[in-house]
């Protein structure tokens, strides 16, 4: 008998339906994959399934049927009783979803507690047992401490283990890996499989069809609030990015023996590399391995207690910022949350024509316009916020911004983690675009070591501040010689050991 099977749902908010005519089924013990882009209406189909669609939304269906009832007939009342008890949740973002001011351990015994699982006096025992199944070391002591003080990957096993609290039939997981290190993303994947093979079922949503592949039965593939595709193997396309080779004769930027501590952490540690004229530079590693250090260090955003960074042979380390500032023009960068760093109050258009000074209003507006044109946006885009544009748009928006001044060097810093599969491609598209068209160098940071394959030409892996292995991308990727690169490279979906 099927826990979950539904037909024909239909999910509108003020009159808009954003899932059309979807129809699931999940049974004990199997895997059930929704994958799609951002607004594709994987999300809201999920969480229809535990009344928790949204504020403002009705929820129609040809058939609703929740462990054998009609959950068209629920009310509030009957749903909270559903959640916890027949049904966990993971969410993405488990920093957001865990309460900051309350340990983990209350916030894992909260759900024994609304749903009677066991007497009070039993309930920190089983949260200890409920952490320790979930792979957290040191489990006693861990449930006295606030999310804040655990790792993302730690955080997320914390949340699984509220899911699984009451010992639910179905785990629903939305993006419970996306941003979390090749490593941690396995180990999170591992543990959802062990709760599958002990009869848990699963509904798996995700924008990235390698991850799913590893551990779903079906696939339902969502676009535009339909299914338009379904099957027990749907695999990844496999995409190449075609570039010109590097100029080695033209070193663009050079480290050499940086190292940084804070306090008594080691964060980098002679570190060492040049980069050269239309190259990329991957650099892997998990977090905490000193990757975004590292970039902050090359935009001279903070300097090295010991080493040289250069730009064009020039010494650009160990500088006052005046003295920088005539060159910053040179070295732009790309983050993972540009609307972190974009300015809530301006416009689209304004943030672009930013790096243009010394030209007039007019021409800035319309260079803007044409960097705008060239990343795929149009020009309409320049007249909104970019609170009001997907993270995509967002994305490209960065790379607008970035580009303006014509930079010799762009600092990628995780800037598609957070994309779908297929915006992602589009992302990564265009910057080897750039790079062809005008041989800029880019170091390119990231955790997804599937990405950096496709894009970059050499390839540092780092470990604890070190650099533990560097060479040629598909040396290194494919052909790994150091432990952790191999560690890293095993826990990649689609990515072979040679």
């Amino acid at each position: 008998m099927s826990l979950i099977n539904v037909k024909g749902l239909r999910v509108s908010f003020g009159g808009a339906e954003v899932v059309h005519d979807v129809s699931l089924s999940i049974a004990p013990g199997e895997c059930v994959a929704i994958v799609g882009e951002s607004g594709s209406g994987k999300s809201v189909t999920a969480r229809s399934l535990l009344g928790l669609a949204g504020p403002g939304s009705t929820v129609e269906a040809d058939l609703f049927e929740v462990d054998g009832r009609d959950a068209l007939s629920f009310g509030r009342e009957e749903w909270r009783r559903l959640r916890g008890r027949f049904a966990g949740l993971v969410l993405q973002d488990a920093l957001v979803s865990l309460d900051p001011l309350r340990t983990v351990g209350a916030e894992v015994a909260e759900v024994l507690r609304v749903h009677d699982v066991v007497p009070r006096a039993g309930r920190t025992g089983r949260v200890v047992e409920l952490l320790e199944q979930v792979g957290i070391p040191e489990p006693a002591s861990r449930i006295g401490q606030y999310p804040h003080q655990l790792s993302g990957g730690l955080r997320q096993r914390v949340l699984i283990a509220s899911a699984i609290a009451a010992e639910p039939a179905l785990i629903i997981a939305d993006e419970p890996t996306t941003a979390l290190d090749v490593t941690v993303q396995a180990q999170i994947l591992r543990l959802l499989a062990e709760r599958k093979a002990a009869g848990t079922a699963l509904l798996l949503i995700s924008h990235d069809l390698a991850v799913v592949s590893s551990i779903a039965d079906r696939v339902l593939v969502m676009r535009d609030g339909r299914v338009v595709d379904e099957g027990a193997d749907l695999s990844p396309p496999a995409h190449v990015i075609t570039r010109p080779a590097p100029d080695l004769a033209a070193p663009v930027l050079a480290a050499t023996g940086l190292s940084l501590r804070y306090g008594s952490r080691r964060a980098l540690d002679d570190v060492s590399f040049t980069l050269h004229k239309g190259e990329t530079l991957g650099v892997v590693g998990e977090s905490g391995s000193g990757k975004t250090t590292l970039a902050r260090l090359l935009l001279g955003l903070a300097e090295p207690a010991t080493g040289l960074i250069t730009l064009h042979g020039r010494q650009w380390s160990h500088l006052r910022e005046r003295t920088r500032r005539p060159w910053r023009s040179m070295i732009q960068v790309v983050s993972q949350s540009p609307l972190d760093s974009f300015d809530p109050r301006h416009t689209v258009g304004r943030l672009v024509a930013e790096p243009l000074t010394g030209l007039p209003r007019s021409e800035r507006r319309a260079r803007a316009l044409a960097l705008l044109e060239r990343v795929g946006l149009p020009a309409a885009t320049a007249d909104r916020h970019p609170r009001t544009l997907s993270g995509g748009q967002r994305q490209r928006v960065a790379i607008a911004r970035a580009i303006a001044s014509l930079p010799d060097v762009l600092v990628c810093d995780e800037p598609v983690s957070a994309l779908d599969v297929s915006v992602q491609a589009q992302v990564l598209d265009l910057l080897a675009e750039l790079q062809t068209e005008y041989g800029t160098a880019m170091i390119f940071i990231s955790h997804d070591l599937g990405v950096v394959h496709r894009l970059a030409d050499r390839v540092l892996v780092m470990k604890d501040g070190q650099v533990v292995e560097e060479g040629e991308a598909d040396e290194v990727l494919l052909r790994p010689r150091h432990d952790y690169t191999r560690a890293l490279v095993a826990a990649v979906p689609g990515l072979p050991i040679g």
